[in-house]
């Protein structure tokens, strides 16, 4: 997803595994660009400089498509669950399943407890090679199909926020873990109190245009 950068950008205090660097949650950038910002900007503790050899790819560009010949993850199967993977992924911060357990991982979303009469795609997590033990094993989930969903050009807040808004437990929807996903307090915080799609998606442009900025200090490719 070099195509696009999108979300917020991480804050210092929600610094993790998941997240290390003040960079938004689609970066936009090729391994070797953001090893390249990585250097540029000294993010290295103790001054560290990595010793880069970047074998540059020809005739390659920022709207390329690509198929992996080898799946990066048993839950990443195909184009499409890479595609809405920065989308969907936000899920795993809450009580639904994303798919794990199923041959729909990142394409699908859903909970025994949302309502069946406006979410009603069904599928039933199983054990398999990505989810030994899954969320919700063997029972039935309702939730949405987005396998027919169109390449994104920018992260899609609807999804989560549909499900927020139907789900009969609100104070459960958020884990923890949604804060190490999105890098801050303030997205969680935004759709508890109402806030429109627009009205995050707005808040997030100051940052992603000083982000943007430096990150074409970086690029290789146009």
């Amino acid at each position: 997803n070099i195509h696009y950068i999108d979300g917020p950008v991480l804050e210092p205090e929600f610094k993790s595994f998941v997240g290390m660097h003040p960079i938004p949650v689609v970066h936009g950038m090729t391994i070797a660009e953001y090893a390249k910002m990585i250097n540029g900007q000294g993010w290295l503790s103790n001054q560290l400089k990595c010793k880069l050899e970047i074998v540059e790819v020809a005739n390659y560009n920022r709207k390329t498509t690509y198929s992996l010949p080898i799946n990066p993850s048993p839950n990443l199967p195909n184009d499409q669950s890479i595609n809405l993977y920065p989308s969907v992924c936000f899920f795993e911060g809450t009580p639904l399943s994303e798919g794990r357990g199923t041959t729909m991982q990142f394409q699908v979303f859903g909970s025994p407890e949302l309502p069946q009469e406006h979410f009603p795609f069904t599928f039933t997590p199983m054990p398999n090679e990505g989810a030994k033990n899954p969320k919700f094993n063997g029972q039935v989930c309702y939730g949405k199909d987005l396998r027919e969903a169109p390449r994104q050009e920018q992260l899609n807040l609807s999804w989560l926020m549909d499900a927020y808004t139907h789900y009969p437990k609100k104070e459960a929807f958020f884990t923890n873990f949604f804060t190490t996903l999105s890098g801050t307090k303030k997205l969680q915080q935004a759709i508890e109190n109402g806030k429109s799609e627009a009205e995050i998606r707005e808040s997030w442009q100051d940052d992603l245009k000083a982000y943007d900025s430096m990150r074409k200090n970086y690029m290789i490719y146009p």
